[in-house]
């Protein structure tokens, strides 16, 4: 027994010269897809990689208009294929192969051919090929078309130059990899690359973007970005500024909470970063110093809508993924990115108010409404933090995990997540199937306040409310939120949709970011069993249930699971792993949040009463 366990302990320790591996071309990205796009998913989150490789292809051609080269990029998406064609100069045709294959290959690292771009480091549309089954390239310069395909990586065709009429520009066509290792059986929905599409519209007005012949196109910018996003109505009408390399627009409403957009080089920079964190600071120093009046920042940017873009020389992010900005100057011998941002503002925020006496009241009457409210809830906010830090949160609700959202050096960190559920059987069963080093689980005790028509003291005043809050570290907003997906996980009847709609209200009343930045998801979990000695299915609805019935013939077995608390742990394996079902909650403008929350959870209006009247579903007929 000695000797075996010296061998292996000699085996697990050996490091030699077998050991060093070089990849050729574009293997090392196949092998660490997650380091190029994040994670990969099948499609059914807006954050999986398939999008990710749209997205990177289009920036190439984007920074071909940003370049005032070609106004207009078609896009089509057909049988999970996707192609992309822009009118600017085309891939310089001799170098074509080496532009999509060889890594950190490409004209973007001098500034002469492309200022103030996206892509920088020359990875972007090598992952595309990489990650891809099927890879075509034409370039289109000077009547000359030269055409390359590549599969899974490797170059299978290259063509001569040809002669043709097409003007000038680029093709790329790619179907993304339905390896299993890499996308697997994946589907590409419209809705996550309309929004794409509408962000780079108004990053970028003068710019059509036609998918599948619906056009996108912004006249006014991140005006426009604003007016389509806002779910509350507005103070006062949207302000909108623009500068030389800088635009910004806000407003406030009577939302609870700061909300904002962020933008680089026209790459939409959802995590923020330097650029944000310098336009919050200046904005509330601007407001500040116009009053003249010792105001708090949190006072002057309480329910503060806000959209900024600026330009960079070479900016560096965080990721490849390219969603938080690193930069602290414009340029590389510029000045600071919060000098640029503050000059800016401070000049021309300070000039609008000056000029818009009425804007001024009403910003002025809101952030003394904030004060007050504020100084309502400090000695609420001084207990509850006492008594919070005196509760053991671990060991009472919470069950942490070891990577965060919130890490800035973490690989992976947006797969982190946390379960909320309610009563202690489907905590357990959830806790015991978890992956510890990134799934959190926060444990409810039985239905959640009502919180609707509440101030913001409830928070602080409802035990429940306090240490969820403080949970997923967003009192201060979302910069410290410590998971990316905030997964609502309860049974499948009728108190589990109380319980959510209870955890909704509490969200889009206190926290109405936290949505619709796209990190709350409800959690799917199946309804039925079913299964012989042979197979078994899990099945999400009673149709998937038929069709199990069907595939496996005669008398097979059937369980319809009550809550979550009656699958065994072994088997939730399966549902809250990274293909994990879930339902992303979305708001919208035409959602209207505050009617909404008023029909759904206020008094018991006529409304509501004839509504559900009329929408019974009479099981006897």
């Amino acid at each position: 027994m000695g000797e075996l366990q010296n061998d292996l302990l000699t085996e697990k320790n050996s490091y030699s010269d077998e050991d060093i591996v070089h990849l050729e071309g574009l293997e090392a990205i196949r092998r660490r897809p997650g380091m190029y796009i994040g994670k990969l998913g099948d499609g059914s989150q807006a954050d999986d990689g398939i999008y990710i490789l749209l997205k990177e292809t289009i920036d190439n051609s984007v920074d071909e208009f940003r370049m005032k080269f070609g106004n207009k990029i078609d896009i089509v998406m057909e049988n999970n294929t996707l192609s992309v064609r822009d009118y600017g100069r085309g891939i310089p045709q001799g170098k074509i192969v080496d532009t999509v294959s060889q890594l950190h290959t490409g004209a973007k690292f001098d500034s002469k051919a492309f200022q103030k771009s996206v892509g920088l480091n020359g990875v972007g549309i090598k992952a595309v090929n990489a990650l891809s089954s099927n890879f075509i390239v034409r370039s289109f310069r000077d009547s000359k078309v030269k055409e390359v395909r590549f599969e899974r990586g490797i170059l299978v065709e290259e063509s001569n130059l040809t002669s043709t009429a097409e003007p000038n520009g680029t093709y790329v066509q790619f179907t993304p990899d339905n390896d299993p290792d890499i996308f697997g059986d994946f589907s590409i929905k419209d809705e996550y690359i309309h929004t794409m599409l509408r962000n780079y519209s108004y990053l970028h007005t003068g710019l059509t973007l036609a998918y599948n012949l619906q056009k996108f196109f912004s006249k006014n910018g991140l005006l426009d970005l604003l007016d389509e996003n806002i779910t509350t109505e507005p103070l006062y009408p949207i302000i909108h500024l623009k500068g030389e390399d800088i635009e910004i627009a806000f407003t406030h409403t009577n939302q609870y909470g700061e909300e904002y957009y962020s933008f680089v080089n026209g790459q939409h920079t959802s995590q923020g970063g330097t650029h944000q964190s310098a336009f919050k600071e200046v904005f509330a120093k601007t407001i500040r110093e116009f009053y003249g009046k010792s105001m708090e920042f949190s006072d002057i940017r309480m329910g503060l809508v806000a959209a900024v873009s600026i330009a960079v020389e070479d900016p560096v992010f965080e990721s490849q993924t390219k969603i938080k900005l690193g930069s602290p100057k414009i340029s590389k011998d510029g000045v600071t990115i919060l000098k640029f941002i503050s000059d800016f503002v401070g000049k021309e925020v300070d000039n609008f108010l000056h000029k818009n006496s009425d804007v001024a009241d009403v910003l002025l009457k809101k952030i003394q409404a904030s004060e007050r409210e504020r100084k309502a809830i400090a000695a609420v906010t001084k207990t509850s933090r006492q008594k919070a830090q005196k509760i053991n949160l671990h060991n009472k609700k919470l069950r942490d995990c070891r990577l965060h959202f919130n890490d800035t050096k973490a690989d992976n960190k947006i797969n982190t997540c946390i379960f909320i559920t309610e009563g202690d059987s489907a905590s357990g069963s959830i806790t015991k199937t978890r992956d510890p080093s990134y799934q959190a689980v926060f444990s409810l005790r039985g239905k959640p306040l009502n919180t609707f028509g509440e101030t913001k003291q409830i928070v602080y005043k409802n035990e429940e409310f306090n240490l969820l809050q403080a949970a997923l570290n967003i009192e201060d907003g979302l910069d410290g939120l410590r998971y990316n997906r905030v997964v609502i996980a309860t049974d499948a009847d009728v108190d589990g949709m109380h319980i959510r709609l209870l955890l909704m209200t509490f969200f889009l009343q206190f926290f109405p970011d936290l949505v619709k930045k796209g990190h709350v998801y409800i959690l799917q979990t199946p309804l039925f069993r079913v299964r012989n000695k042979k197979e078994t299915f899990y099945c999400y609805s009673e149709e998937e249930r038929n069709e199990a019935i069907k595939k496996l013939g005669a008398n097979p077995e059937i369980t319809r699971f009550k809550g979550l608390g009656e699958i065994d742990p072994d088997e939730f394996k399966a549902f809250i792993g990274r293909d994990m079902r879930l339902d992303k909650v979305t708001l919208r403008k035409e959602d209207a949040v505050a009617d909404m929350l008023e029909f759904y959870m206020g008094q018991n209006t006529p409304s509501r009463q004839e509504f559900i009247v009329n929408n019974l579903n009479v099981d006897a007929e």
